[in-house]
């Protein structure tokens, strides 16, 4: 009897591995994305601190062009008090008293004292 013998051309090949996609991302689609991610935070706080540090440069250099205006307002409101000091005490006394040894102008200190006192 004779032998069956493959057809001419041979077999077709056997198909041993599975054909299906893969399930879910790919570790390397997610780390890229999350590179992104942080790239894009990492960004927008840059800008923030750049914009933090220009408004505290802003902020210092109006209060160094205000200082002349508030110190003649304190040196104003300090001649009205020293004024109506001097006014008070006329109308006390009857005379105004030199306490100081000169008639230059010493700045006064105030010192704030609790008006009542509980033990």
């Amino acid at each position: 009897m004779p032998q069956d013998m493959p057809p001419v051309g041979g077999y077709e090949a056997v198909q041993y591995k599975r054909n299906l996609p893969a399930k879910g991302f790919r570790p390397a689609t997610i780390m890229l994305g999350a590179g992104l991610v942080m790239t894009y935070g990492w960004y927008k706080l840059a800008i923030g601190i750049r914009e933090q540090n220009e408004y505290a440069r802003e902020k210092m250099w109006s209060r160094i062009h205000l200082i002349p205006a508030l110190q003649a307002e304190e040196d104003r409101d300090l001649v009205r008090r020293h004024l109506a000091d001097q006014a008070r005490e006329k109308e006390l006394l009857g005379e105004n008293i030199k306490v100081y040894n000169s008639d230059r102008y010493v700045r006064p200190t105030f010192a704030i004292a609790p008006g009542n006192i509980t033990k």
